[in-house]
């Protein structure tokens, strides 16, 4: 039994969807932790005007009843409030006039591409649905996603480690309770220094026509050892994860753990030395090096996961581009952007991570209903001697 995340819609349509499908009945949903996850997608210094217009709210439209899944696929939608303003450019029917097709791509950006394999000369085509405004349907489903997980004794979170140059102090001391006010921080930073510091950076760049972009980081707490699997590979827990956190748009390159660190490091240094005590529930590491996974499953550790995302490829004062209607040199396309979302991808990528860890869960325990997943996590915690270590 596994989980299936679909999205559908486009940035300035009528909506964004979500479809959720393989959750177990009997999951109880609270509708205020969804939209508090939507609100925190949209937190961030150096965000656009488009955040002033879209507040966004999920509605439920099926697979649920009365605050609880009933086993079916779960629906969710989110109204684009900017589709007012774009209704006759952004119409799913025919309008007439014809609206003015977009020519000009922009370096970065799936415009280009999009054209050519799709055999399409409207940009608009293609950077509607290439948007990050999509992801606000995966972060409803991480939202249901992290529901789950939290019935199982699991939390996911995320803060940010660096703007452009700007990074903040290294901490291998965290746990759940740090992050209770990350997004009271202007770019969810952990560090008041490095926070002040990031917001100068922004302020600067985005004056000088710049965009920037970032590495967030993403903790879960209270895995249990053995998800995903080292059989084959494409049940490795650690590449199901970098396929989630690299589908979000502008991410460039993922690391579990101190996974780039590593990479300058004998062996004697690089790894996590296993110990023994029945008082702190068996098996345990004194360092997370391998950020919670080895061999493709997870080891019991809090998992590590950092991201890091490239600069949004839209900019105030535009690159060099070709017209590709007239292949006559050109600015590349002025559309409404965001100096910097690093804090957002964040957010984005805790959505991702709750997703991928929810599908191990159901792939390992199954279960029709929510009590039945329990149980059988019970007894495979009983039989391998686990305790979730405090």
């Amino acid at each position: 039994m596994s989980l299936r995340l679909t999205t559908a819609g486009e940035s300035h349509g009528p909506a964004l969807t979500c479809v959720l499908e393989g959750l177990p009945a009997g999951l109880v949903l609270e509708r205020e932790a969804i939209d508090r996850d939507l609100a925190r997608r949209q937190l961030g210094h150096g965000r656009g005007g488009r955040m002033k217009i879209e507040h966004d709210r999920a509605e439920l439209l099926g697979g649920v009843r009365h605050g609880r899944t009933l086993g079916g696929p779960v629906a969710l939608q989110i109204r684009n409030r900017d589709y007012a303003n774009w209704e006759e450019r952004m119409n799913p029917w025919p309008v007439a006039p014809d609206v003015p097709e977009v020519h000009l791509p922009r370096p970065g950006h799936a415009d280009l591409v999009g054209t050519q394999k799709y055999g399409l000369s409207d940009v608009r085509d293609i950077l509607e649905r290439a948007s990050a405004r999509e992801t606000a349907a995966r972060v409803a489903g991480g939202a249901v996603a992290k529901a789950f997980l939290r019935a199982l004794g699991v939390e996911v979170f995320s803060h940010v480690l660096q703007i452009t140059s700007v990074a903040a102090p290294r901490r291998d001391d965290l746990t759940p309770a740090a992050f209770a006010d990350v997004d009271e921080s202007p770019v969810r930073c952990l560090d008041a220094d490095a926070t002040r510091a990031m917001v100068a950076e922004i302020d600067r760049l985005r004056k000088a026509n710049e965009s920037l972009g970032g590495v967030f980081e993403v903790r879960a707490f209270g895995l249990v050892p053995g998800l995903g699997s080292h059989v084959s590979w494409e049940e490795r827990l650690d590449g199901r994860i970098a396929q989630a956190i690299l589908s979000i748009q502008a991410l460039k390159a993922v690391a579990i753990g101190d996974g780039h660190e590593v990479a300058g490091l004998p062996g004697s240094e690089a790894h996590d030395e296993i110990f023994y005590d029945e008082a702190r529930g068996g098996y345990y590491r004194e360092t997370n090096r391998a950020g919670g996974l080895e061999g493709g499953m997870t080891t019991g550790e809090p998992l590590v996961v950092r991201g890091s995302m490239k600069p949004l490829p839209t900019l105030t004062k535009p690159l060099r581009s070709v017209d590709i209607a007239t292949h006559e040199p050109a600015e590349a396309l002025r559309e409404r952007t965001d100096s910097c979302t690093v804090p957002a991808a964040g957010v984005v990528g805790e959505a991702m991570v709750a997703f991928v860890l929810a599908d191990a869960y159901r792939r390992k325990f199954g279960g029709d209903h929510i009590d039945d997943v329990r149980a059988a996590l019970a007894a495979y915690r009983e039989r391998i001697g686990w305790r979730a270590p405090r």
